[in-house]
């Protein structure tokens, strides 16, 4: 029997859509966390939120906030230092300007 997994083709409206998802496939991936883990609280900050959630801009975010309280509560990042990052990337973002790719200082 596979094992094998045919999943439906997913879109994306803005680049860090991609990102983010593609870095949370590498988290599973390298065994930071099962899809088991991630599903359980994917789905449940879904049923969360105070609107229908169908993708796009709101699903992503929600994604995101998901997959940084999961690497604090595993125990792979504080609060602090996601906090941080999440600070560099704004400030970042604010100072790029418009069309060109969004680079951290110290990358």
């Amino acid at each position: 029997m596979s094992t094998e997994h045919h999943l439906a083709p997913v879109s994306f409206d803005e680049p860090w859509q991609a990102e983010i998802f593609a870095l949370t496939t590498s988290l599973n991936e390298t065994g930071i966390f099962t899809w088991g883990q991630w599903g359980d609280r994917f789905g449940a900050a879904l049923a969360k939120a105070d609107v229908p959630i169908e993708g796009g801009r709101d699903y992503y975010l929600i994604w995101l906030e998901t997959l940084m309280q999961l690497l604090i509560d595993l125990g792979h990042a504080t609060s602090a230092e996601v906090e941080s990052i999440k600070t560099q990337w704004i400030t970042a973002y604010e100072q790029t300007p418009h069309g060109q790719p969004v680079v951290l200082n110290d990358q």
